[in-house]
């Protein structure tokens, strides 16, 4: 018997990159969303006298020992319910591999809730309690924990702290994926020297991922590390603080405006029911558009997109313009992969073709609310 779980994967809704951490990370401060293009995860997994795991995939790009993180999840895990057992992993890739869209994330995600259900230990059933799980993911890795909750979540600290924010219905997007890819350690570096580059001030060295070495930078102020600059001036607010008060006040603002989730009985999202018709409902346009006037961008594409030109101008392809323009586009992480939200189906299949045409391989999904992210989980 074995599990089959959607490992879905996500877009970076902004992304603010703060200053340098004691612990050698930046801090961040985004909004994730997750989308219903995915990978699939089988977990076979039986009690024994000692831990076996295993793990293959249909790409060579994809390590299959104790580097990738679904081995790390699972191996860990076991540890934290004191199990042993045997464990089989396969992982049909489908998603770019270093795209920026938290595969390899959402993988070790859905093996931790493959094993569990193999084994029986789901966190009402035994198993591990939910803010102990969190705490598991975001050992693994940054991103792992948004993929325990699924839907439009805050992700703070270095992006592991998470919190779940209300969802908006489901949107058209368009995720561009180039072939170039891009170093995300070296994305971090890039910024640091921009940052340096701006303050006059030497800035660190370390590979912001945590690979490699980081020296621990003590904080001596709000904004600021020693022997660097803040990114902001002290008169000003704190850049991940600015990212903050956005998000909170697009809700605030969606409360001012009188749209109310679940208003309409006849619409479980809330909202005008267009979607049918291959319309985004009232409050999905809304929220992405009072999101877009916060002035939300991700700051990645500042360093990304001048050591990469071509992702500039994908971007200039999914935007679009006229009736046909994106509610919102966006490098997605620190890349390469791209998306754009749209307000129709139609707008969504033109933007995939500016993009297609100019040579780059589009593709079109959804974004995927939590309610849905958790009731499409388990494949076959």
């Amino acid at each position: 018997m074995s599990t089959h779980v959607r490992s879905y994967s996500k877009v970076n809704l902004g992304l603010a990159i703060g200053p340098v951490r004691p612990d050698g990370f930046h801090g961040l401060t985004t909004v994730y969303q997750t989308l219903e293009l995915h990978d699939v995860v089988t977990v076979e997994a039986r009690r024994a006298g000692a831990t076996k795991i295993s793990l293959t995939t249909n790409d060579a790009r994809v390590p299959v020992d104790g580097r990738n993180t679904a081995w790390k999840m699972v191996e860990r895990g076991l540890e934290r319910l004191g199990l042993a057992a045997e464990v089989s992993i396969y992982i049909e890739k489908r998603l770019p591999v270093q795209g920026g869209m938290g595969a390899g994330s959402a993988n070790a995600a859905a093996a931790l809730i493959g094993l569990e259900r193999e084994l029986g230990v789901g966190p009402d059933s035994g198993g591990l309690a939910g803010a102990e799980r969190l705490r598991l993911a975001g050992e693994v890795g940054s991103d792992v924990p948004l993929f325990l909750l699924g839907g439009s979540v805050l992700g703070l600290g270095r992006g592991e702290m998470v919190v779940p924010l209300p969802d908006m219905p489901s949107v058209f997007c368009v995720v561009a994926v180039p072939e170039v890819g891009v170093s995300t350690p070296q994305a971090f570096r890039d910024w640091d020297a921009l940052v340096a580059g701006t303050s006059g001030a030497k800035a660190p060295s370390f590979d912001g991922d945590g690979s490699g070495t980081a020296e621990a930078v003590p904080l001596t102020k709000r904004g600021s590390v020693a022997g660097q600059a803040g990114l902001t001036r002290g008169d000003k607010p704190d850049r991940l603080d600015e990212l903050s008060l956005a998000y909170a006040s697009l809700y605030a603002e969606l409360g001012t405006s009188g749209i109310i989730r679940g208003s309409n009985p006849g619409n479980k999202q809330g909202g005008s029911d267009k979607s049918q018709s291959g319309q985004v409902d009232d409050l999905a346009e809304n929220t992405l558009l009072s999101l877009v006037r916060t002035g939300v961008e991700n700051d990645f594409e500042r360093v990304v997109f001048p050591a990469y030109p071509s992702l500039r101008e994908i971007k200039r392809q999914l935007m679009g313009t006229g009736s046909e323009s994106a509610l919102y586009a966006a490098l997605s992480g620190s890349g390469s992969a791209l998306f754009g939200l749209y307000r129709s189906e139609a707008d969504a299949r033109a933007a995939q073709r500016r993009v297609q045409e100019a040579g780059t391989k589009a593709l079109i999904t959804k974004t995927l609310p939590r309610r849905d992210y958790w009731t499409r989980m388990f494949a076959g």
